[in-house]
């Protein structure tokens, strides 16, 4: 579990399968496409292929972690504002 929310995080989760599989589908059918051609061509071909998809891993993965930050913040907020009554109450 990576998100809080268990739908959230199923999503999320899909979406950069999702993301991953277009990577392989569009550099193995690029590569193989231009594989009789030059071979330099078809790797070439097969990065460029593959970059849409991995710019959409690095957004969901952006996502990720910018929603665990958030989490993390909130934690720590909330331990601040008990630490500070804890002090309040000890002064009074």
């Amino acid at each position: 579990m990576r998100l809080q929310s268990h739908k959230l995080n199923f999503v999320v989760n899909f979406l950069l399968g999702v993301a991953w599989a277009f990577v392989l589908i569009g550099a193995v059918t690029s590569f193989l496409s231009f594989f009789q051609t030059d071979f330099l061509f078809a790797f070439v071909s097969a990065v460029i292929a593959a970059l849409p998809g991995l710019f959409a891993v690095l957004l969901l993965e952006h996502f990720i972690t910018v929603q665990q930050q958030a989490e993390e913040m909130k934690k720590q907020t909330r331990l601040l504002e008990e630490l500070l009554q804890n002090l309040k109450q000890e002064i009074q």
